[in-house]
């Protein structure tokens, strides 16, 4: 599988963003993601394909650009779908499944279909599960950036606290991860961007 590169994904993210605010919005978390994942790769010393968790990191939101409305607005009540978009654009530009993955695959961490029925989600019933360890990852950096308005750098710390309303099993999902990746150093990239830790 041949792994797009940095200008490649960036183009895609051009044509698919509604607007300037949203390209920035979206493709600067997706680079903070990425920033995040090479520290948890150098951290934790993992064998990863490097690569490919750049591509992962860079493509995993682009299916948010399908929730904008016409006033620049993100559709919130279907907030959750993007990964599942993702998925389909992705799908539909001839990108091959394991780079498709990255998209539906790294919601919280990880949604099963009982999740999905349990909660009533606007989904179709399916695991979308973190399965290889380039996928664990991208999920996993993930959690520390939230596209909040104004966004935001999440400590592990926050973010473990925040999962228990959903269960002890994501609380334990995300521990394992913790302690598979280590974590990443947030303070240079908070003052790089100009946004808060919490």
């Amino acid at each position: 599988m041949e792994t797009p590169g940095v200008a490649e994904i960036r183009g895609l993210h051009e044509k698919y963003a509604p607007n300037a605010a949203a390209l920035d919005l979206v493709f600067t978390h997706c680079e903070i993601v990425w920033s995040l994942a090479e520290q948890l790769i150098s951290v934790s010393g993992l064998d990863v394909d490097a690569d490919l968790v750049r591509a992962g990191c860079l493509l995993h939101d682009i299916g948010v650009y399908r929730l904008f409305d016409e006033q620049g607005r993100v559709d919130k009540a279907n907030y959750l779908r993007h990964g599942v978009l993702g998925h389909e654009l992705l799908e539909a530009e001839g990108f091959p499944e394991p780079l498709c993955r990255f998209c539906s695959c790294h919601t919280g961490v990880g949604l099963t279909k009982a999740d999905i029925e349990a909660q009533g989600l606007p989904l179709p019933p399916g695991d979308y599960t973190a399965v290889t360890v380039e996928e664990r990852l991208v999920m996993y950096a993930d959690k520390f950036h939230s596209k909040t308005t104004p966004p935001r750098f999440i400590t592990a710390d926050s973010y473990g606290a925040y999962l228990g309303r959903f269960g002890q099993d994501k609380v334990l999902a995300f521990q394992s991860m913790r302690g598979t990746f280590g974590e990443p150093v947030l303070a240079g990239l908070a003052a790089a961007h100009g946004h808060a830790i919490t």
